[in-house]
């Protein structure tokens, strides 16, 4: 399969189980609001070494948030409840509710279950805290130094899958950077997906193992233009330089039709090929075949 000249390597992304929550976080105006989700977000990239992976899932216009304000969704992925329940507070806590003008609502009230936050931000207040019951959901009133800072007493959790990935492979460090940007900015109002790298992009992808025994992961060698001709080179015939791009989404769907958004938007002049990054087929419970999302996403109704 060649898209705009691009080879598509028939092979496979393989992604993970994990759970999410999504957080609406508004602000007084975009300045704060852009402040609050850099420090959310910030070390936010992999489970591999972080607390959780997180990023804007979209922005929000003020019809679509609680208080009627400019607001973006975040989603947050860890590989269990019990990990976002430790991971989700803590940011909040020390990113959002410092934050001036800053406000936090549950976005997935649906989820399969739920865990605390502003149950335990609340603390904070010292006893002047005051809660909130409205529609039969529980908020809570901080007082902070500019008023008061009002989260949402819990959170939903769902199931969710981590892990869908590109690699793109470019003849030379300028196309193969320009070409992972468009990929990375094309989901950027996509529903349900993250790309949770700096940028959307991550330089450094990783093999499961490493010869130190204590790393998890490692360098994904296979992948390193410097390490052609002392490794089993996983590069094209003149690929010069390789970008991952890293989805996580709500569900299986979701990440699929992202990676066929993203590859589309990356497929181009000097990009010789786009491939995926799997462990075999042994770890990750889901596949997602190139060939097979871009042709699916090419025959549904979306794309015409």
């Amino acid at each position: 399969m060649q898209i705009h000249g691009t080879e598509i390597v028939d092979t496979f992304a393989e992604a993970f189980r994990m759970r999410y929550a999504r957080l609406v976080v508004t602000a007084y105006d975009e300045h704060w609001l852009a402040a609050a989700v850099a420090a959310f977000t910030g070390y936010a990239s992999s489970v591999i070494a972080c607390d959780a992976e997180a990023a804007v899932e979209r922005r929000l216009a003020g019809h679509e948030t609680p208080d009627g304000r400019e607001g973006a969704a975040i989603l947050v992925f860890a590989p269990t409840a019990d990990a976002l329940a430790a991971a989700v507070p803590n940011r909040t806590g020390q990113c959002l509710m410092t934050c001036p003008t800053t406000a936090v609502f549950d976005g997935l009230a649906e989820g399969d279950e739920r865990i605390p936050l502003g149950k335990h931000i609340r603390f904070f207040g010292d006893g002047f805290q005051k809660s909130k019951l409205l529609l039969g959901r529980r908020y809570w009133r901080v007082p902070v130094m500019d008023g008061e800072f009002l989260v949402e007493e819990s959170l939903g959790v769902a199931k969710g899958v981590a892990g869908g990935n590109l690699i793109v492979q470019g003849e030379s460090l300028e196309v193969a950077l320009a070409a992972s940007r468009r990929a990375a900015e094309s989901l950027a109002e996509l529903p349900g997906v993250i790309t949770p790298f700096p940028g959307g992009i991550a330089r450094s992808g990783s093999k499961v193992g490493s010869r130190y025994k204590k790393l998890r992961a490692s360098t994904a060698d296979g992948f390193c233009p410097t390490l052609r001709g002392r490794v089993e080179t996983r590069l094209h015939a003149g690929a010069n330089c390789a970008y991952e791009l890293v989805i996580d989404g709500v569900d299986e769907s979701s990440v699929a039709r992202a990676m066929a958004v993203a590859a589309r938007a990356a497929a181009s002049p000097g990009i010789v090929a786009i491939s995926a990054g799997n462990y075999g087929g042994k770890l990750g419970k889901f596949h997602f075949r190139l060939h097979e999302v871009l042709a699916a996403e090419e025959n549904s109704p979306r794309s015409h």
